[in-house]
């Protein structure tokens, strides 16, 4: 026995190409604005544009932010999570170094600030 919502999806027509590219183009905007939200930090920024000059240990970023580990490790998870960065484990240690995404972000930072 077919279902209502069975029928119904049976019988809708198939989306146009401009249909298909207008639902591609959302997916993007909504990707874009998800990953400008998550640099969106001052700090956050800050972490981008030093790791743009290479990996560095999260010491190193507390040291320089002037924060705490655990803070740090917070905005770390945000920009892991949004693909910008990516850890690397050396014995007890983390270490942390930009993504490409977060290679082209960094780019447009400092094309912002410069």
């Amino acid at each position: 026995m077919a279902t209502a919502s069975a029928a119904a999806k049976a019988t809708a027509p198939k989306p146009t190409k401009a249909q298909k590219e207008a639902a591609l183009r959302l997916k993007q905007a909504q990707r874009a604005a998800n990953l400008l939200k998550q640099v969106s930090d001052p700090t956050r920024l800050q972490i981008i544009l030093m790791l743009a000059e290479g990996e560095k240990h999260v010491g190193a970023l507390g040291e320089h932010l002037n924060q705490s580990q655990p803070a740090v490790s917070h905005h770390l998870a945000l920009l892991r999570h949004g693909g910008i960065i990516a850890p690397r484990r050396q014995g007890k240690n983390n270490f942390y170094a930009l993504t490409e995404i977060g290679d082209e972000l960094a780019k447009v930072v400092k094309s912002v600030i410069a």
